[in-house]
């Protein structure tokens, strides 16, 4: 649910980028590379209101940290001036693949000795 990139931000919210950039605090313990860079992250949508909400997946149906990744994803973008509340909302279409991951992401999985 990513708004296009030629709508600004209204004034004292954040942008979708920022929201990006706070999310990269947020690793999936078992993978040592953020969500953002894994790819995990499918949409991000600020409202006026100072709700963001944000579609993601996971690397795997049924992941045992998934409380503790929509936990973290909240906390780190709750943070952000202008943000009401945080909703994180799980989707399994399109499943994940290490095709979605950037390629700094890639970068990070090679150094940790994972072949992407």
């Amino acid at each position: 649910m990513t708004a296009p990139e030629n709508v600004p931000t209204p004034a004292g919210l954040p942008s979708e980028a920022q929201v990006l950039e706070a999310l990269k605090v947020v690793k999936d313990p078992e993978i040592p590379v953020n969500v953002v860079d894994l790819g995990l992250i499918y949409g991000v949508e600020v409202q006026e209101s100072g709700v963001v909400e944000i579609t993601m997946t996971l690397t795997s149906v049924g992941c045992p940290v998934q409380d503790l990744i929509r936990s973290d994803a909240e906390l780190a973008v709750g943070r952000l001036d202008g943000v009401s509340e945080v909703n994180v909302e799980f989707v399994w279409t399109p499943p994940w693949g290490p095709d979605k991951m950037t390629e700094d992401g890639k970068r990070q999985m090679r150094m940790f000795g994972f072949n992407v």
